[in-house]
């Protein structure tokens, strides 16, 4: 039989998971979980960051809010570095932080830099899939 204190363990367990961010599914950059992602043909962003950045630190809900719902559940999300991962910010391209890229498979569908606004963030994403 099941005790009371292990069936409030599992729930309090469970409910840690269900309210973690959805960005927590995020990974950071590697170049094998990229290419693999690619081989798999699966939607991409790649979310090129700085800790020190207002635009970023402002982006983070946004991203997390639409990667938590069900139609972005297949996409791979993938964390640059801007200040500690300069040759893969210059593998994209990238010149300034809070960049935001998507791809389906192998094929850039669309960035954008500095962009705040969720419909806008949305869209982005949505070309992706």
């Amino acid at each position: 039989m099941i005790g009371r204190r292990y069936l409030g363990l599992a729930a309090l367990s469970v409910l840690c998971i269900a309210s973690r961010p959805a960005w927590a599914r995020s990974q950071p950059f590697s170049g094998e979980a990229f290419e693999a992602a690619q081989v798999r043909d699966l939607p991409i962003l790649i979310d090129v960051s700085a800790s020190w950045c207002p635009t970023c630190r402002t982006q983070k809900p946004i991203l997390a809010r639409f990667l938590a719902e069900p139609r972005f559940s297949r996409m791979v999300a993938f964390e640059v570095d801007y200040d500690r991962q300069k040759p893969v910010v210059r593998q994209f391209g990238v010149r300034m932080q809070s960049t935001l890229i998507v791809f389906r498979g192998r094929d850039e569908i669309g960035r954008s830099v500095g962009d705040t606004n969720p419909a806008s963030i949305e869209s982005l994403l949505d070309m992706a899939l």
